[in-house]
Parts: structure tokens; C-alpha cells; sequence
């Protein structure tokens, strides 16, 4: 997994959309960069729900939020769509982008072993370094931490 001080990777991705999109446009400004399992899961939603919640304190401080997963740019749209959310949510369908940032992990579930997402949060500067890395997120309360942290920036 990519630690503090690693660059942020130039990775090809999807919007929800279905339109390419690229980390690299966020270059020159700090960017959040949060991972999540599956879109429209407990957790995940509640995750995208408070990034959405904490957005304009992030764009206030102009920091954008981008969520990123494996799954297809249709169901992120209909993901943001059923919920209101309005972070960026970014699909990694062929699953490089995980690879990249170190978050295509084995776990493991009543002993069954499988690969995955880990959900994992990244705050890279303005200069593109890893500020601050969360490798194992708990969603209560991450955003706001992560929200403290961009402002000390």
C-alpha cells in the first residue's frame, strides 16, 4: 500500500459517467482519494454519505473528494443518484488503479480467504506526495478526520 511521501500514481479510470478520467488533473492541489469495497453496501454508502455531507468543507478549502471502486460506471451513477452524493465516485473495473495504491488485498470472511478492496483513504498535497494515509478505515468519523487533516495543509 502506498505511504506517506509516495506520489500519487498516474492511473486511468472511469466516472460515473462512463467518460475517462485521471488522477493527474488534480495536480498542482491537494486531492483526497478514498477506496471503498462496493457501492450501495452499508458501510460504503455511509462512507460516500458523509464525504458528501463534509463536500463543500472540502471545496472550501479546495480539496475534491474522490471515491474509487471496482464497480461499473453505471452502478456508481445509479449509486449517486439513489443517495444525493455528490463526491466524485471514479470506477477501477479492471482493478489497476487498486494495484497502484496497494488496496487489491487478500481477506478473509468465516475463514474463507478472497481478494478485495481494502477501504483505505489517501490525502496527497498540492506537489502530488501522500500527506497522510488511512490503510484501514472505520467509517464513523473518518471523513471529519480526514477533513481535519486536508485543513492542516
Amino acid at each position: 500500500m502506498l505511504e506517506s511521501g509516495d506520489a500519487l500514481p498516474e492511473v486511468a479510470l472511469k466516472d460515473a459517467d462512463g467518460a475517462d478520467f485521471n488522477l493527474s488533473r488534480y495536480k498542482g492541489a491537494p486531492v483526497v482519494v478514498y477506496f471503498y469495497p462496493k457501492a450501495d453496501t452499508p458501510g460504503c454508502t455511509n462512507e460516500a454519505k458523509d464525504f458528501t455531507e463534509l463536500a463543500g468543507d472540502f471545496a472550501a478549502i479546495g480539496v475534491p473528494v474522490v471515491g474509487i471502486s471496482k464497480d461499473k460506471p453505471a452502478k456508481l451513477k445509479k449509486f449517486a443518484d439513489k443517495y444525493g452524493l455528490t463526491v466524485t465516485l471514479a470506477s477501477d473495473e479492471p482493478g489497476d488503479v487498486c494495484e497502484a495504491f496497494g488496496t487489491w488485498v487478500e481477506k478473509s470472511l468465516y475463514g474463507r480467504k478472497y481478494m478485495g478492496i481494502a477501504r483505505a483513504t489517501f490525502l496527497f498535497d498540492a506537489s502530488g506526495k501522500a500527506a497522510r494515509v488511512w490503510p484501514q478505515v472505520k467509517v464513523k468519523g473518518h471523513a471529519a478526520e480526514v477533513l481535519e487533516a486536508a485543513k492542516a495543509l
